[in-house]
Order: C-alpha cells, then structure tokens, then sequence
C-alpha cells in the first residue's frame, strides 16, 4: 500500500489531488488497497487545521485530519503543487528523510531546476511541468511536428489561463518552447520572443513567439501553431478540469514506486522516451 500525503490541501489542486486519492483507494485482485491518503498538510496557522481532509474536498470524512507539517506525517510519497519556495523546502525534508516525490509545480528558474536534479541523486522523483497525460502525449508529438514543419514555419505558442496564475508564460509554455528548440537544435533563451510592442521589422523565422493571456476560470489551454505559406498546423490541448493533472500526478505516483533514486519526468512514466 502506498501511503501518499498531499501539501496545499486549501488549493484547488490540492483538493482535487484528495478527490482523486480517494476515488483510486479501491482493491486489487488480492483485496490490498494500493493507494491511500495518509497525509493533508496545509501551512501553520490555517483555519483548516484539523478538519478532515475528505469533508474540505467534498468526499465525505476518511479520517484524515488537516495537519501543519510534514514532520507530523505518515507517508511514503508526497505529492507537491504548491509554490516554488514551498516545494524546494518540501522536496529537502524529503531528501533527508527518504521519501518519494511527485512535483507539479511550475515557475522554476534553471538554477532551482538543479535542486530538484542533485535531490534525484538521493531519491526518487517525478518532476514535470504538466501532469496531464494528455499533454506529455503533445510534447512527444511536437518533436516529429517540428522536425518536418519547422524549416518553413514561423512558429507560435498561444496560452490561455485563470486570472490568477502568477508565472508568465505557464510552465507547460515554456516547456513546448524548449521541445522545439531542443529538436532544432536551437536554444530556446536566444530564440524566444515574448510579445512584440516595440519590434519593427519582419518576423525572424528561426524565433519561436509566445503569447500569454490570463481571464475568468480557465484552467488551461495552449496551442503551438506553424504557419507557412499557404497552410498552418496547430496542436492543441486544452484542460477543462484540474482532475487531468491529479490523475497524471496519481499515475507518476504509482509508476515511482520502487524505482531507483533519480529525476524523472513525465516521458519516463508513460514510456516515451526516446
């Protein structure tokens, strides 16, 4: 049985990481439940505190009460959405104390990268910058898109979030921007253009644009198009529900068990990697 405890659990994410824990508490063939919600953690001083984490995500009691640290925890995995500060902390009190981990967050500089990278030389890890299959799907698609359409496209990526997400361009954005660079064999800090007010000349076609908008309730959209002459080829995935990313965290979650101390990602869990 794999004993998981969820961080943020105030969130909405981290509500519908509970939703989803509880829904796989099912059985096995041996009736042994495979997956259970041992831990709910919420920040010191929370109003939440000793709540019963099922009733606050609206799946009935399961009897485990809201808790302020992971030192009071049970668990053997964690699974992380929060913010950057709070997952690199999160992610050392589990280098130390050998836990497994799951992370979700988005927003990391390349030198915060390398935490999570030297943690992976101690324990287990799944890191991604989006949890949706789905999506991971995109990213190995977009390798062979770019690879036949790139040298007569102008290349774009479009996307579209809640007004209250705080990194710009998303994660996942960036993350699209690196797989096409990555496959050109181009670096994607020398080559990304993040809006155009003030560019007065034609377009470079080997630059790759980002476009970012931010409104109402959408959990998330992005589309890379390649426009040439004549045609464009978009790719697009679009989120209509944060339970995509809670069950791609769960199917990590259950992948990571067992496996040796590393960093991995999305590509490793469903098996596409090249």
């Amino acid at each position: 049985m794999l004993k998981i405890a969820v961080v943020g659990v105030a969130g909405r994410m981290g509500q519908a990481l509970i939703q989803a824990i509880v829904g796989e508490q099912g059985v096995d063939s041996e009736n042994e439940r495979q997956m259970v919600l041992s831990a709910a953690i919420q920040r010191p001083g929370s109003s939440l505190l000793g709540v019963d984490a099922g009733e606050l995500a609206g799946v009935g009691r399961v009897d485990v009460p809201v808790i302020a640290t992971l030192s009071e925890a049970d668990f053997d995995l964690l699974i992380d959405f929060t913010t950057i500060e709070s997952s690199l902390n999160n992610l050392e009190f589990c280098r130390v104390n050998g836990k497994s981990m799951v992370i979700g967050t988005t927003g990391f500089s390349e030198h915060e990268k390398q935490f999570l990278i030297q943690a992976g030389k101690s324990i287990p890890i799944v890191f991604a910058a989006n949890m949706s299959v789905g999506m991971n799907l995109c990213f190995h698609l977009l390798k062979q898109m770019s690879q036949v359409l790139a040298q007569d496209s102008d290349i774009e990526i479009i996307e579209t979030h809640h007004r209250h997400k705080v990194d710009s361009p998303s994660g996942t954005a960036l993350r699209l921007g690196e797989v096409i660079a990555d496959t050109l064999g181009r670096d994607l800090n020398d080559c990304a253009v993040y809006g155009r007010q003030g560019i007065s000349e034609p377009r470079d076609r080997n630059t790759i644009g980002f476009s970012t908008v931010r409104g109402g309730d959408v959990v998330g959209d992005h589309t890379v198009l390649f426009a040439s002459d004549g045609e464009r080829v978009e790719l697009t995935h679009k989120a209509s529900s944060r339970m995509t990313f809670a069950k791609g965290a769960l199917r990590a979650a259950d992948w990571l068990q067992g496996k040796p101390a590393n960093c991995y990602d999305m590509e490793d869990v469903l098996g596409l990697r090249d």
